[in-house]
């Protein structure tokens, strides 16, 4: 059975930092491309970071120089760093880990809320 499980997401200041984690079992996670996704309230789901098996990256602008994506293959697990927050990247971030068209695999979420 496939999961993914993502942790570290909470409340933090305005201009705080927080790093996700999105572990997987079940799969091994290096021969997946892995994206990080949030949605905020009447807002639809949207990409923000992805890494793929060579470990190339792509950011949405909102994000870019903010946020790094990174992955640790022993440990099945990716992770998004997140400085200089700001209220608007308050949402739910989840984790996909994909492969080729037709295999996708969800985690459940985790909040991150920033206000003061």
């Amino acid at each position: 059975q496939v999961q993914l499980v993502e942790s570290g997401g909470g409340l933090v200041q305005p201009g705080g930092s927080l790093r996700l984690s999105c572990t997987a079992s079940g799969i091994i996670f290096g021969a997946y491309n892995v994206g990080w996704y949030r949605q905020a309230p009447g807002n639809e789901r949207e990409l923000v970071a992805a890494i793929g098996g060579g470990e190339t990256t792509n950011y949405a602008d909102s994000v870019k120089g903010r946020f790094t994506i990174s992955r640790d293959n022993r440990k099945n697990t990716v992770y998004l760093q997140m400085n200089t927050l700001k209220p608007e990247d308050t949402a739910v971030y989840s984790c996909k880990a994909s492969r080729g068209p037709y295999v996708n695999f969800w985690g459940q979420g985790t909040q991150v809320t920033v206000s003061a």
